[in-house]
């Protein structure tokens, strides 16, 4: 795989993925297609020797992970990790609005949302529904609109007249609401919902619609941009670029070692929950595999995590915000992430392996330490780390306007940290007493 395809199917990938529950579905059709074969956590598992497997959590979480051999206790795991979720604007379940005369749409912020970007862009709606069928039964699928159906459109800067000086402040209950184009007159949310599962499933019959979980996105598709095609502009590359390139990692990895890949939800809201990095999958998992509770303390002493969530390359605009001699530029390598007050998970032994990597591959690598002056944010390495006791890493690529709904990152970064997990993968020995 050169640079080009791999950025040109980076790029359908975070198409392909508006949502969290898209990502996994995403995830799922191309790991079957590598030949893994899916595990359900309701069944008994069968483990074979090298086998390829995978497994979801709340259809929003996945798993995946090689077993050349089973000796996890003296192999331990080659570890990956990043998160499904992204800032978003997520619809409030009694989510119809109807104002002066227009049909709107009521949203709950999830996330750290940079909102004025969300302002006067295309919005379509996907996710889950969950519904009823004419047999009783209950399922669920996923829905995507995929046109441009709704927008939040900005004040006129006639009735606003002192924004520019004043800055952009919005109240999300009252103002953020987007406005269904097109719904001007009768309009029944419950109905669109089953008409679209409909459209996009036809072995199911809906006879109601019980709750959903959906999300509004940019319908921009991503793009290689710059003179020289040097970067990479699209929605979600938070986190969905590195659980595109941690994929990719996962499919070409070093056939003869144990490898994990987890990508998990909820990290933008604290990773809480049951398919969360605080919450239990990933030790479950492990614990299956590893039935013994002195052969599972050491094959998670044996194996090593790779965290990776996208860093803040230096902004020209605004260099003051960054440690003159921690502030990362784009297409200069990933970024080590470290921080004493354990915000980050790297330690000075986890920090060598990557390097050593690097240099081996003569690729370049930097680091990021937050200002003194300024609170810094987390990932799902710390989290994993704690829960289950893992060596890890935290990286990430840089990466301009974090949490925008467009990001902006270096199309030679991907592609170089993919190179580094690959050789990761391949690393037989870590840290030697």
């Amino acid at each position: 795989m050169n640079q080009a395809s791999f950025n040109q199917s980076l790029l359908s990938f975070l198409d392909d993925s508006p949502t969290p529950f898209h990502a996994v579905a995403t995830m799922k059709r191309d790991l079957l297609a590598e030949g893994y074969e899916q595990l359900d956590e309701q069944q008994e598992w069968v483990i074979s020797e090298g086998g390829k497997y995978f497994v979801t959590r709340n259809d929003s979480s996945i798993i995946a992970f090689t077993t050349p051999t089973l000796d996890f206790a003296h192999q331990g795991f080659r570890m990956i990790g990043a998160h499904t979720d992204s800032p978003c604007l997520k619809l409030k379940p009694n989510a119809h609005v109807e104002r002066f005369g227009y049909h709107q749409l009521g949203v709950e912020v999830y996330g750290g949302v940079l909102l004025h970007t969300w302002l006067d862009r295309d919005l379509s709606i996907a996710g889950r529904v969950t519904f009823k069928t004419e047999s009783g039964e209950l399922k669920s699928r996923l829905i995507d609109f995929k046109d441009p159906i709704a927008l939040v459109p900005n004040l006129a800067i006639h009735l606003s007249r002192g924004v520019n000086a004043e800055g952009f402040k919005v109240n999300p209950q009252e103002e953020i609401l987007p406005v269904l184009c097109g719904a001007e007159h009768t309009f029944e949310l419950e109905a669109l919902l089953k008409e679209q599962i409909i459209r996009q499933n036809s072995d199911v019959t809906v006879e109601s619609v019980l709750s959903f979980e959906l999300s509004l996105y940019d319908v921009q598709k991503a793009a290689i941009t710059g003179l020289h095609g040097d970067y990479i502009s699209a929605a979600r590359l938070d986190n969905l670029l590195s659980c595109y390139v941690g994929m990719q990692a996962l499919l070409n990895a070093d056939a003869s070692r144990p490898t994990l890949l987890i990508c998990t939800d909820h990290e933008e809201v604290g990773s809480q929950s049951s398919c969360g990095a605080n919450g239990p999958f990933l030790e479950d998992v492990l614990r299956r595999l590893t039935p013994v509770p002195e052969q599972y303390t050491q094959t998670v002493q044996h194996s090593m995590l790779i965290s990776a969530d996208n860093a803040h390359a230096l902004h020209p605009n605004y260099a003051a915000k960054h440690d003159q001699l921690h502030a990362p530029l784009i297409n200069q390598g990933a970024v080590i992430k470290v921080n004493n007050n354990q915000r980050y998970a790297t330690n000075s032994e986890t920090a060598a392996v990557y390097k050593d990597i690097a240099n081996s591959l003569e690729l370049p690598a930097q680091t990021f330490v937050v200002r003194s002056d300024m609170a810094c944010g987390s990932t799902i390495g710390p989290i994993t780390s704690g829960e289950i006791g893992v060596a890890t890493l935290d990286i990430g690529l840089p990466t301009f306007g974090m949490h925008s709904i467009r990001e902006l990152a270096g199309s030679v970064d991907a592609f170089n940290l993919y190179k580094i997990l690959v050789a990761f993968t391949e690393r037989e020995h870590l840290i030697t007493a």
